[in-house]
C-alpha cells in the first residue's frame, strides 16, 4: 500500500478575514441572519459605467498594526488579510509554533494576482515617470505569490511555500495541493486557502467581459442574485480564508479538534473556452472528485455551489448539478451575502460549509426570490434549513476554463 493510500488529511483549524467579520462564529451568525456585505462604493463612480457596488473588508488601524511593521511593510491589503486569517487558523488548530518552523508544515495560498491596489499604485508611478518615488518594497506587494510568502514569513514557516494563481479556483486549488503534499508524505501539515482584494479596476475588468452586475437600481445588498431569474452579474468582494490541514494520525496524537476529513479533490480544465463555464467539464471534475473519494453522489448531503450570479455560469453549473446529482441534494451559494471573493471564495465558503456541518443548518442563497428556468430542477435552499450534514461538496469554477471540486466528510 502506498504512502498516499495510508495517510488521511483532516482540517484542524480555520480562520478568516471577511466583510462580515473576522471571527468564524460572528461571520456565520451574520450569514444566518441574512446580512449582506454588498454596499455602494461612491468613490468608484468615475471609473465604472455600472453601479459601483462591492463587498469590502473594513479593518481598524489597530488590527492592521497587530502585524509588526517589519512584516507589514511588504504586504498589500491582500497579504494583510491572509496573515490575520492564518494566525487565527493556527491559534484554533493548536499547532505549536516550533512545529511551524520545523519544515514539516507547508503554506499554500492562492490568489488571482498580487495586490491589485499595489499594482495600480506602481503603474501610476511608472506612467508619471516618477520611479524615484517607488517604494522599495512595492514589488513584494505586487508579486503573484505575495500572500503566500508574506504569510509564511510572518508565521516563521519553513516548509513548502506555494501560490496557485487560478483566478476564482485559486483558494480551493491551494487546499487540494496542501492535501496532496500531506498524502504524499512531503509534509505533515499545511496552512492553505485563498486571499483577494477588490478595487474599482478589478470590478472594471469584469465589466469589460459583461460579467459584472448591471441594470439593477434597487438597494445594493440585492445586487448579487445567484440562480435567480433576474440575475444580472457578479459583485466583487474581498477577504481571506485559511484552513489548517493535518495528517490524521499527527492530529489525533496531539488531541486536536478535527472539523472534517478531506476525502476527495480534483481539478481539471474545460479545454474549450477561457471565459465561459462548461457543464460537461464541471460534471467531469465532480466525477473525478467522487472517484477519488470512493463514494457515490447520493451520499452528499449538501453542495456549496460556486454560482456567482452570472447568467451563463449559473446556468452551466445548475445543468451540471442536475446531471450529476439529480434534484434531491440541497444546493446554495453564498455570493449574495459576500459578493464574489474571487481567489478567496473557495476557502471562505468552505469555512462557512464546515460551520453548517457543525451546527446542522444549511445557509440559503440570498436574494433568490424566483429561480430561473435554466437553474430549476434543483433543491435550492432559500431559507435557513435544519439539516444534518455528514458529507458536503464545494465547487469552484474559474476564468481560464479551470474547475475544482472538494469533498469533506465528518469524522
Amino acid at each position: 500500500m502506498s504512502t498516499r493510500q495510508k495517510r488521511r488529511v483532516v482540517i484542524t483549524g480555520m480562520g478568516l478575514t471577511s466583510a462580515l467579520g473576522l471571527d468564524v462564529g460572528v461571520f456565520f451568525d451574520r450569514l444566518e441572519a441574512g446580512d449582506s456585505a454588498v454596499r455602494l462604493m461612491p468613490d468608484w463612480s468615475r471609473k465604472l459605467k455600472i453601479n459601483p457596488v462591492a463587498a469590502p473588508v473594513v479593518l481598524s488601524e489597530g488590527i492592521e498594526k497587530s502585524i509588526p511593521r517589519n512584516f507589514r511593510r511588504s504586504m498589500g491589503r491582500m497579504s494583510i488579510y491572509s496573515a490575520l486569517a492564518a494566525e487565527k487558523a493556527l491559534q484554533a488548530s493548536g499547532l505549536p509554533r516550533e512545529f511551524i518552523a520545523s519544515g514539516r508544515c507547508a503554506c499554500v495560498i492562492g490568489s488571482t494576482m498580487g495586490s491589485s491596489e499595489s499594482i495600480m499604485e506602481a503603474s501610476r508611478i511608472v506612467i508619471l515617470n516618477d520611479s524615484e518615488n517607488m517604494p522599495a518594497l512595492q514589488f513584494f506587494k505586487c508579486a503573484s505569490h505575495s500572500a503566500a510568502f508574506n504569510t509564511a514569513n510572518f508565521l516563521g514557516l519553513t516548509g513548502c511555500v506555494l501560490a496557485p494563481a487560478a483566478a476564482c479556483a485559486s483558494g480551493l486549488q491551494a487546499i487540494g495541493i496542501g492535501r496532496d503534499l500531506i498524502l504524499s508524505g512531503v509534509q505533515d501539515a499545511a496552512i492553505c486557502g485563498g486571499a483577494e482584494e477588490v478595487t474599482p479596476e478589478v470590478t472594471a475588468s469584469f465589466e469589460l467581459m459583461f460579467a459584472a452586475a448591471r441594470g439593477f437600481s434597487g438597494p445594493p445588498q440585492y445586487s448579487s442574485r445567484p440562480f435567480a431569474a433576474d440575475r444580472a452579474g457578479l459583485v466583487c468582494g474581498e477577504g481571506a480564508g485559511l484552513v489548517v490541514l493535518e495528517e490524521y494520525e499527527h492530529a489525533a496524537r496531539r488531541g486536536a479538534n478535527i472539523h472534517c476529513e478531506i476525502i476527495g479533490y480534483a481539478t481539471c480544465g474545460c479545454g474549450s473556452h477561457v471565459s465561459q463555464s462548461d457543464h460537461r467539464s464541471i460534471v467531469r471534475c465532480m466525477d473525478l472528485t467522487f472517484r477519488d473519494a470512493a463514494i457515490s453522489p447520493g451520499q452528499a448531503d449538501y453542495i456549496s455551489a460556486h454560482a456567482t450570479a452570472t447568467v451563463h455560469g449559473d446556468s452551466e453549473e445548475a445543468m451540471a448539478i442536475r446531471e450529476f446529482f439529480g434534484h434531491e441534494t440541497p444546493v446554495s451559494s453564498l455570493k449574495g451575502h459576500l459578493g464574489h471573493t474571487l481567489g478567496a471564495s473557495g476557502a471562505i465558503e468552505l469555512i462557512a460549509s464546515l460551520e453548517m456541518m457543525r451546527r446542522g443548518r444549511i445557509l440559503p442563497t440570498l436574494n433568490l426570490e424566483r429561480v430561473a428556468d435554466d437553474c430549476a430542477g434543483l433543491d435550492h435552499v432559500r431559507s435557513v434549513r435544519e439539516h444534518k450534514i455528514n458529507v458536503f461538496v464545494k465547487n469552484c469554477f474559474a476564468f481560464g476554463g479551470i474547475n475544482a471540486t472538494l469533498i469533506c466528510r465528518k469524522v
